[in-house]
């Protein structure tokens, strides 16, 4: 709401203050506008701030603000909702609908509750379709990345491109759960993309088929059916950073 406030004041750079959920709120409403985006990190997680460079200490992030410069990224929608960083079905978005309802936030609490739900979650059946190609994995999730981070330097998507028109579907295949903390460490480290049970389909649009997990957009817990369209809108949000 304040976002559109400051739209018909006819502002020229709009700054979120918050995490990636915050930073989606505002820039759903700048898409396509003359308006730039600028992001203070201010939440637990910050990938899309630290993907466009932002300092983490927020006096260095405010300090950098007063010599950046205004650039377009692409956006992606997933079933017309607009997303800027990463989305996903399945266990990360299991996590993302526990984590919403938890008292105490921060990502200390959020790699507890991965550590404790990990074990006792089972992969799902997904059938992904291209226009050149179908495919069908038994995977645990499936991250939809305009970015490269989920925050906090978990890379889900180390060759994201914010500018390449394009959507990196990151699909994490069905694994033997003893090798979990060597995801972790390649997530860390920026390779997951090496590993034998991840496999990256980077399209425009794509369309996937489920049976009725849970989603999350950028980090957002939401509910849709078993049909997810996703679309890259590419050069659609001025960020000013």
């Amino acid at each position: 709401m304040l976002c559109k406030s400051a739209i018909n004041e006819n502002v020229n750079i709009i700054v979120a203050v918050g995490g990636d959920g915050t930073v989606n709120e505002c820039a759903k409403e700048l898409i396509n506008k003359n308006v730039a985006l600028a992001v203070l990190p201010c939440g637990s997680g910050n990938g899309f701030a630290y993907n466009i460079g932002m300092k983490k200490k927020l006096i260095d992030a405010v300090k950098q603000l007063n010599n950046g410069k205004i650039k377009k990224i692409d956006t992606a929608t997933l079933n017309l909702i607009p997303f800027v960083n990463v989305s996903g079905v399945g266990f990360d978005a299991h996590i993302a609908h526990l984590f919403s309802k938890t008292k105490i936030r921060g990502f200390s609490s959020y790699i507890k509750l991965v550590l404790k739900k990990v074990l006792a979650y089972n992969s799902n059946c997904y059938t992904l379709k291209t226009n050149a190609k179908d495919y069908k994995f038994q995977a645990y999730f499936i991250a939809f990345a305009n970015s490269v981070q989920y925050g906090n330097d978990m890379k889900i998507s180390p060759q994201s491109n914010l500018n390449d028109g394009k959507t990196d579907i990151v699909v994490i295949k069905n694994f033997p759960k003893w090798k979990i903390p060597y995801f972790i460490y390649q997530m860390y480290k920026g390779k997951i993309h090496e590993n034998k049970y991840v496999e990256i389909i980077r399209e425009k649009r794509i369309k996937i088929i489920h049976d009725s997990n849970p989603i999350h957009i950028d980090g957002e817990p939401y509910s849709v059916n078993n049909t997810i369209n996703i679309e890259t809108i590419p050069n659609s949000l001025k960020i000013f950073c």
